[in-house]
């Protein structure tokens, strides 16, 4: 009977058992085998797809030196579709707003759903709560719900602290909508260094965008671009390949939960490694901070890569990220002495340096061959147009190609220009690269110009030998770019090969390949254009002895480190109270030469006195540097510049010093021999070209909220006496 029993019993078991498998098997498999299938059959249940803009690359040095990264940047982010939709689950009826608008021309009265009042009715008490609060442009969110339906999240705020961040993350307000997220952001390692070259990135523009591609998501967030500088016109390897999230919502609208195995990482950008090293660049540049305005180009005559490349005074990009006030912006567009131009791309008349091109151009004839009598100028016509000397009292008499370099005889220099005629002047001004830009990738890089019969027919004149002369001496309607005398100087430097000048060394892409390499372009030789190496080698000798012979116009920029030579160089600008720009050229060391620079300095009183001095300095520094000497790339401050007249430059001793005049390039007086709308056009201000940066919209009356912060902490207050049931 016992026996019968547990028999039963046993069975019972194992039927219990059998039971329990069963389920357990079934459980499984819908849970976990099926998982998906039966999530996608509830109801309500969906998917959100985000898009998740890459990471834009880096810009580096030639030494691997980071000039530009990314650092975390925290927003609080709305979608407004999904804000309006749990809006209308709530409540019978939504606010409306009326608008006027044109279409086709005629002015008609629209009605859409009140956007901004939903904001401030579901979403900001939950955010002032936690005191998040912040004043916005009420206009600026009605125009990005109408323009895009809801569909691309509407960025609340871009400047959480860490803190709001953890914080929001850490509270679940179950605000739906509403998200918070990290997002790189560009960072300018070294604030204003390079800032004329590495340009700024400008906020996500949906505009930009196709329509298309917005469809692609539901949730579309755009990238930063580039608006100027490299920034801009690498733009293309810069930008980083979107990724994407695909989030699960219930059917309330909330999210619940996102699809991991459906997730696309984004790809980061090529960096991008310049030619410049970092060190150099900020030699330069705070070489320049002894002058108010002005500009500095360093070249490796070797290669024609560009080393460093200053313009004074200069900007911080970092103030435009992630976007900038209107008044920061309105400060530095309205500031007279224009931060923004790149005067080391800008056209100016380059005075007595072009008298190195113009004497190559002499070896394309028998000119260089000739002696011409200085006798205190030339007359052409019923113009008589002086050298300089003869405001000191003397002449420079019978003179060669070489000794008219050292003196810089503007007399010779008028003959010797006439007697080889324009056509090889323009002949060699095409040949070094002058009367165009030089191509390298930064927007608004002029192409100078040479004038001759054709442009002057078109200003409505007959050319005549006093314009040759004029060009002869860099003045006129003459204009040449710091970075392009830079390349004219590298040239003689190296024996007559003309190299493109070249800022970019290569593109990488983060897994090391290199996605674009140029090697250094040769573009002419002029020992296979019609010269010598013996004709270049006079010209580079006239340069040696402007520098270091007695009575050249440079004895300032003799050293003791190294063989420079150079050319000066002031001109004449029309205003009263700038009336000169001073230029200085020079390379070192004589046989195997490493450097070549252009140095202009603005309202400059001469090139020997205000300029020599800074290329001195940078190319000491920078040998003094390969030698080992130790350049630690700092941040540095934007230079405001200013207006003052820069008569001579020291870096024996503290500021600026003054010195004699004696041994001065002085510019000669060319205005009676300019014609009228010629003199216009020379003297006219250079104005900078702005790429407008992401400006932060102001609140207006209807955006001013944040005083619910203090009315959500007001309330917090007066609950206080029950934190012992709730805490702290």
């Amino acid at each position: 009977m016992v026996t019968r029993f547990r028999i039963r019993l046993y069975l019972l078991a194992c039927m219990i058992l059998a039971g329990f498998g069963l389920l357990v098997s079934r459980l499984y498999d819908i849970q976990i085998e099926q998982h998906d299938v039966y999530v996608s059959k509830l109801p309500g249940r969906s998917e959100l797809t985000v898009r998740i803009p890459g990471i834009r690359g880096e810009i580096k040095d030639r030494n691997g030196i980071t000039l530009v990264d990314n650092v975390p940047n925290y927003e609080l982010r709305f979608d407004l579709k999904e804000i309006v939709d749990d809006y209308k689950s709530q409540h019978k009826s939504v606010p409306k707003y009326s608008y006027r608008t044109i279409v086709s021309g005629q002015e008609v009265e629209r009605e859409e759903i009140d956007i901004v009042q939903i904001v401030k009715e579901a979403v900001l008490p939950g955010l002032a709560d936690l005191g998040m609060v912040e004043n916005f442009n009420s206009r600026q969110l009605r125009v990005h719900y109408r323009s895009t339906q809801g569909v691309v999240p509407y960025t609340y705020r871009r400047n959480l602290t860490f803190k709001e961040f953890a914080t929001f993350a850490e509270h679940n307000l179950d605000l739906p909508g509403v998200t918070v997220t990290a997002r790189g952001s560009r960072h300018y390692v070294y604030d204003a260094l390079a800032c004329h070259i590495l340009g700024y990135v400008n906020l996500p523009d949906i505009q930009r965008v196709a329509v298309e591609k917005r469809q692609e998501y539901d949730h579309y967030v755009g990238d930063d671009f580039g608006v100027a500088g490299i920034e801009k016109t690498l733009d293309h390897h810069l930008q980083g390949k979107p990724g994407k999230r695909v989030l699960e919502k219930d059917e309330k609208g909330r999210i619940v939960g996102e699809f991991f195995d459906k997730y696309e990482a984004p790809k980061p950008g090529a960096d991008v490694y310049l030619t410049l090293d970092a060190r150099i660049q900020m030699i330069a540049e705070e070489s320049l901070r002894k002058i108010g305005r002005g500009a500095a180009v360093v070249i490796d005559p070797r290669t024609g890569e560009i080393l460093a490349m200053a313009s004074v005074p200069s900007y911080n990009p970092n103030v435009f990220i992630p976007s900038v006030s209107a008044e920061d912006y309105r400060n530095l567009t309205s500031n007279p002495t224009s931060p923004f131009l790149d005067r080391s791309i800008n056209p100016y008349s380059p005075g007595s340096t072009c008298k190195i091109p113009v004497a190559l151009a002499g070896c394309l004839s028998d000119s260089y061959k000739k002696n011409f009598y200085c006798s205190g100028g030339v007359q052409y016509g019923s113009k008589y147009m002086k050298c300089w000397c003869l405001s000191k009292g003397y002449t420079h008499g019978s003179v060669d190609v070489s000794t008219a370099i050292k003196y810089s005889c503007n007399a010779f220099f008028y003959q010797y220009a006439n007697d080889t005629g324009i056509a090889n002047i323009q002949t060699m001004a095409s040949l070094l690269g002058l009367g165009r830009p030089t191509g390298i990738p930064i927007p608004g890089e002029s192409g100078g110009l040479i004038p001759d019969p054709t442009w002057l027919r078109l200003q409505g004149l007959q050319w005549s030998d006093a314009f040759t002369a004029l060009v002869s001496i860099g003045q006129g309607a003459t204009e040449i770019t710091p970075l392009q005398m830079a390349s004219v100087t590298a040239s003689v430097s190296n024996g007559g090969k003309v190299y493109r000048p070249k800022l970019v060394s290569k593109v990488v892409e983060k897994d090391g390949t290199v996605a674009e390499q140029t090697p250094p372009e040769l573009k002419h030789d002029l020992t296979k254009e019609g010269l010598t190496a013996e004709q270049v080698e006079m010209v580079k000798h006239g340069m040696w002895r402007v520098v270091n012979e007695p009575g050249g116009t440079a004895g300032r920029a003799s050293s003791e480190i190294t063989t420079i030579s150079g050319k000066t160089g002031t001109t004449q600008t029309g205003k009263p109270d700038e009336p000169t720009n001073a230029w200085f050229i020079a390379f070192a060391p004589y046989d195997e030469p490493e450097l070549a620079v252009c140095v202009f300095v603005q309202n400059g009183y001469s090139g020997g006195g205000a300029a020599s001095p800074i290329a001195k300095n940078i190319i000491e520094s920078a040998l003094a540097m390969k030698q080992g000497m130790e350049i630690t790339v700092s941040p540095l401050e934007p230079f405001e510049g200013n207006f003052e007249r820069i008569m001579a430059v020291s870096f024996t001793g503290e500021g600026l010093t003054e010195y004699a005049s004696d041994d001065a390039d002085s510019a000669v007086d060319v205005a009676d021999v300019m014609p009228s709308q010629l003199r216009k056009r020379s003297s006219s201000s250079s104005q900078a070209p702005v790429a407008k940066p992401s400006i932060t919209s102001q609140a207006d009356r209807e955006g001013s909220v944040s005083d619910q912060n203090k009315k959500a902490n007001q309330r917090w207050k007066n609950l206080r006496p029950l934190r012992f049931l709730f805490g702290e």
